[in-house]
């Protein structure tokens, strides 16, 4: 039995905690962010505000305190991006080394252009020569999901990466079950970067949806959107391989088309003209990584000098109310080329 801390009361972090739980095997802690929010989902034994009409069991602990990522032997981080590098300095006095950290957060963080094991490891408590004090392995969890269809117990495959593929291999058999299915990767860059920049794509694809358009260009955009994604992954030192997996073109295909996307949501909205703070108050509190995402994608792609004109597009619709519909006629009157 493994003791296993979820960081992270939201749709997500709940879903995944019930999986866990259904598996069997394992000592579950759901943390949330203060002792207030834990109990306003320990009273009800459901996470009314993020995942109403599931029961979490009794065999769950649900806590607000720091303390109680102390015993824990994997840590599965659901902390929205923009929390994550706060809530880290919060928990570090009480991580130890051996603890094993997986990720399942999808964004890059601002401004540092960071991914989020990387934002992990440089929250973590460093000694006096600013090396890390603790010795951990930090990883990541991606993939096509919804959380409300784990919740429900339907069958769905992620991938889950470290560069230790043994530590990867302990992760597959500590999660899976028959209903959430995992494959190992050793690619944590292509891994966390797919799942990221996929966020970009579905608020274009729900633009593209909002103003009318139809099925050849939804086909289009993720196909390019792909493409512009391999490209900035390859250059931060990912595998083209795993674009083209679970975590790449999967969770691609499910975020852009789903009704269940938040970032696609937000896109339809865009296209039919809301705007963008109207938008994101009406998710209740519910977090579209793609928004924050967008700006921090184009500040790496930069970095490398990589080409992302879908997402070049967004950042002028997200930032600064350029039109959809002249974002979509430039991107349509770029200069041809070569396909590849």
């Amino acid at each position: 039995m493994s003791h296993i801390v979820v960081l992270g009361s939201g749709a997500w972090g709940t879903a995944l905690a019930l999986s866990l739980h259904r598996r069997g095997g394992h000592q579950i802690t759901l943390w949330a962010h203060s002792p207030e929010a834990a109990v306003e989902i320990a009273e009800p034994r459901e996470n009314i505000l993020f995942l109403p009409d599931f029961p979490i069991p009794a065999e769950i602990a649900i806590t607000g305190s720091e303390a109680a990522v102390a015993d824990a032997e994997i840590i599965l981080s659901v902390v929205p991006s923009e929390f994550l590098r706060p809530t880290l300095a919060r928990l570090g006095p009480h991580l130890h080394s051996e603890q094993i950290i997986v990720s399942a957060t999808k964004g890059v963080e601002d401004q540092t252009f960071l991914r989020m094991t990387e934002v992990i490891a440089s929250s973590l408590p460093q000694n006096k020569s600013g090396q890390p004090a603790l010795d951990l392995s930090i990883g990541a969890l991606s993939g096509p999901t919804f959380a409300l269809e784990v919740a429900q117990a339907q069958p769905t495959a992620i991938t889950v990466a470290f560069t230790d593929s043994a530590i990867a291999a302990r992760i597959q058999a500590e999660f899976s079950s028959e209903t959430l299915r995992l494959y190992t990767s050793t690619d944590v860059i292509g891994v966390e970067l797919g799942g990221a920049l996929k966020n970009v794509i579905a608020i274009a694809a729900g633009i593209a949806a909002g103003v009318g358009l139809g099925h050849n260009s939804a086909a289009a955009l993720m196909t390019r959107g792909i493409a512009e994604i391999t490209r900035l992954a390859i250059a931060c030192g990912g595998r083209r391989e795993t674009l083209a997996g679970l975590s790449g073109a999967g969770d691609l295909v499910l975020t852009c088309t789903g009704s269940l996307s938040r970032n696609r949501t937000v896109g339809q909205a865009l296209g039919q003209g809301r705007n963008l703070p109207e938008i994101l108050e009406s998710l209740g509190g519910k977090v579209a990584e793609g928004v924050r995402t967008t700006r921090a994608a184009l500040g790496l792609a930069r970095k490398h000098k990589i080409e992302m004109p879908i997402t070049e597009q967004m950042e002028l619709i997200l930032d600064e109310g350029k039109d959809p519909r002249e974002a979509i006629r430039e991107l349509m009157l770029r200069p041809g080329r070569d396909e590849h």
